[in-house]
């Protein structure tokens, strides 16, 4: 007799907003968190780098160049256009941060300990990259970067009729485009068996995958879950189930896509009105800074990336571009193990 399916974990569940704790505290811009099995968190920062958060609840702001740019900006829209803006974080082999920085517009490797940075990319094909995201180191140590837009204030770009975003590969110093023609690249995350690539369309707004080749191109395009969000799309993250969890930016949301394709809202904190009115202009390609900036909720303020931590990896760390500290909560499903670096 056939044995019936495994409960999906997270059938039925939704936060319990009593249990959210926070950790971290003046932080700027903690859009993306990297975690560590002794329990440390990294937390991209605008000052300049990140900051590395203990296990005890200290600590210390590591930067490459400390930047008063996000704190020192006359206005919210200059806040997040200017300046070095770290964004996605990974882990270099050696535990060294590889930043892809939104501000820069490079990818970056940046020392753990002392902040000393390179560059390892500013260009491709001659070019300027464009708005850099998010990085993901995959298990060959080949480094996949995503590029937004090419549009320099990437605010100008979040409508659904633009759709310049790429997708590139950095393997052995050279840097090549493996995907075009994406709508706001966003993050990036590979399956288990490193087969499919999935990619966050922030415009789509979707969830589209693609097959990996052997020598990192991208094939098999299609979108995984529903054609359209209904709300814009930023960070992904897979748990050991098989569900991608992400978040739905400014509109303060939490979801999964279930591997059936299945949508389920986790965790919601949007503000009906202002999100209504951001999504009205935003299907009209009429969506403005202040419309984005009138909209998020209260937990942490638009809500940019979930990352799975913890000892059991059931710890979910709620990344932000607009808070100061780290909300959290315990999922009822581990998360999937990440490509590390060689701790000893």
């Amino acid at each position: 007799m056939a044995s019936s399916p495994a409960k999906n974990p997270i059938d039925g569940f939704t936060v319990d907003r009593t249990q959210i704790g926070y950790v971290g505290e003046g932080l700027q811009r903690p859009e993306c968190i990297l975690a560590e099995r002794d329990g440390s968190l990294w937390a991209a920062d605008a000052r300049g780098g990140v900051v590395h958060i203990r296990p005890d609840g200290t600590q210390k702001l590591i930067t490459q160049s400390e930047g008063q740019a996000f704190a020192g900006a006359g206005d919210e829209e200059t806040r997040f256009t200017v300046g070095t803006l770290p964004n996605g974080l990974a882990f270099a082999r050696n535990g060294d941060i590889v930043i892809s920085n939104f501000g820069t517009d490079r990818l970056e490797l940046m020392n753990r300990t002392t902040g000393a940075t390179e560059v390892l990319a500013d260009t491709i094909d001659g070019r300027p990259i464009g708005k850099v995201n998010f990085v993901l180191r995959d298990s060959r140590d080949r480094l996949w970067l995503t590029i937004s837009t090419r549009i320099v204030n990437w605010m100008q770009a979040v409508s659904p009729a633009i759709v310049d975003g790429y997708i590139a590969l950095f393997d052995q110093g050279r840097l090549r485009v493996v995907a075009d023609n994406i709508a706001f690249t966003n993050e990036i995350r590979l399956d288990a068996r490193e087969e499919w690539l999935y990619v966050a369309e922030t415009t789509g707004p979707r969830v589209t995958r693609f097959r990996v080749g052997e020598d990192g191109s991208l094939t098999s395009r299609q979108t995984f879950g529903p054609e359209d969000h209904g709300a814009p799309i930023d960070g992904i993250a897979f748990d050991a189930y098989g569900n991608l969890w992400g978040t739905h930016v400014m509109m303060d949301r939490i979801f999964a896509i279930t591997p059936e394709g299945e949508l389920r809202i986790i965790l919601d904190d949007h503000d009906p009105w202002a999100s209504r009115q951001l999504m009205d202009a935003f299907y009209k390609g009429t969506a403005t800074p202040e419309l984005m900036l009138a909209a998020g909720g209260r937990i942490a303020p638009w809500f940019a990336s979930v990352t799975f931590g913890g000892p059991d990896l059931s710890t979910v760390y709620i990344g932000s571009l607009r808070g100061t500290r780290i909300p959290f909560f315990r999922s009822p499903v581990a998360g999937l193990p990440m490509v590390h670096w060689n701790e000893r």
